[in-house]
């Protein structure tokens, strides 16, 4: 369903089609978060949401949201300095882990910090993986869902890459004693390596060749599904995780305008949902999709659609950002929503919105909500950073610059 809406001079109205609003907090006055979104069930039967925000000051924020309707801030923590960030986190049990990167290379604190929450009004940091070094910027992206290893995009002291870009890759890090993580496997894609034949770079939109969301999930836990910006869509053999090895890459860019930053593997259907992200305003790199592709035969990845896009006549030049970004990733846990059918994404200045792909050659959207601008939105514009769904389908996304969080209810 299309709003038929005008652009830029809408962007304070808000649009919503099968989804309610139930609350909205705007995080004491800190409402830019990031890609970090996990659920805490604790000890007491409380519903604790951990967010990472998106830059300093503020490190992450936990909200009890036991009642949708009331969420309330429980803990927010600072950052030591305004030249790191703790973009991701992940929650599993009472640890959480939290990624740092730092602006400029060898700053710090640059990597991994672990930290027990069972009691989430103190949380108390267990220990810190260092990943900075001369031509690192520590960690963008954690991915944690089995409580014994976490799935990294970052740098090390001992990797220097031959493109600036090139500086994050996938590390295995055995978290199963929290006071000592340990990494235990890694893998960059060739060429981005110094003294390695360089890879061509794409000639309107560099967005280099590094690893954003390395996922890995308990129904296939010899697989790593990594998307690797410019470097597409890519599955690991990592049986052996001392030793990853790929199994297949789905390179689009160019001719598509890169960035490859999810990939989610539905195993019951042998397909992924594969996410670009927009990294430009006013729609300069649109356009950026989220992709249906048939990975029956994994050595063979194939698209056979897309999701519908919101339509570039009216967000194109709305403010901010317009195109895809993040989606729920069908986390296991006790909180988290799993369907292989029903997709829940984010689009910056386009909002939320909800996907049917029952039939994969022709998805359809089945809902959607775009909050109007914040007051203190740099963009002019929402722009919807990231999605968490629970296991009773309550969707609660957040704004990258001011907006905070919103807690949603599909009504479809």
């Amino acid at each position: 369903m299309n709003t038929t809406l005008s652009n830029q001079g809408q962007a304070s109205q808000t649009l919503a089609w099968n989804m309610k609003l139930l609350s909205h907090n705007e995080l004491q006055g800190f409402g830019g978060v990031g890609e970090g979104i996990s659920m805490q069930v604790t000890n007491d039967g409380r519903r604790i949401l951990w967010l990472a925000h998106e830059s300093a000051p503020k490190n992450f924020t936990g909200v009890d949201v036991t009642d949708v309707r009331n969420p309330k801030v429980v803990v927010q923590t600072d950052l030591p300095h305004a030249k790191v960030r703790s973009n991701s986190l992940d929650v599993v049990g009472n640890i959480m882990a939290v990624a740092y990167q730092t602006k400029e290379f060898n700053q710090k604190p640059a990597g991994m910090d672990l930290f027990d929450i069972s009691k989430p009004e103190a949380p108390k940091l267990i220990s810190h993986f260092d990943a900075s070094g001369p031509h690192s910027r520590g960690a963008h992206c954690v991915f944690f869902v089995d409580g014994e290893y976490v799935h990294l995009s970052s740098g090390a002291p001992d990797f220097e890459p031959n493109d600036p870009k090139d500086d994050q890759f996938y590390r295995i890090i055995d978290v199963r004693n929290p006071s000592k993580p340990t990494e235990v496997g890694r893998w960059w894609l060739p060429g981005t390596k110094k003294g390695e034949e360089p890879l061509p770079r794409h000639p309107r939109f560099d967005g280099g060749y590094r690893t954003h969301n390395c996922a890995v999930y308990p129904e296939r836990p010899d697989r790593a599904y990594v998307g690797y910006i410019d470097g597409g869509a890519i599955i690991l053999d990592i049986k052996d995780k001392s030793n990853p090895k790929m199994v297949t890459r789905w390179r689009y860019s160019p001719p598509f305008n890169g960035f490859t930053h999810t990939v989610l593997p539905l195993f019951s259907r042998g397909l992924l949902i594969v996410s670009d992200e927009c990294t430009k305003d006013d729609g300069k790199d649109w356009p950026k999709m989220t992709w249906v592709v048939d990975a029956h035969d994994e050595t063979n990845l194939v698209p056979v659609s897309t999701l519908p896009l919101p339509p570039v006549e009216t967000f194109g030049k709305r403010g901010g950002r317009y195109g895809s970004h993040n989606m729920h990733e069908n986390q296991p846990g006790p909180a988290s929503f799993r369907s292989d059918t029903i997709h829940v994404c984010t689009f910056f200045n386009g909002g939320v919105r909800a996907f049917d792909t029952s039939n994969p050659y022709q998805p359809q959207e089945i809902a959607y909500f775009v909050p109007g601008a914040h007051k203190m939105s740099p963009a002019g514009a929402i722009q919807i950073n990231d999605v968490w769904v629970d296991e009773n389908r309550i969707i609660y996304c957040v704004d990258r610059f001011a907006g905070g969080l919103y807690i949603l209810e599909m009504t479809v």
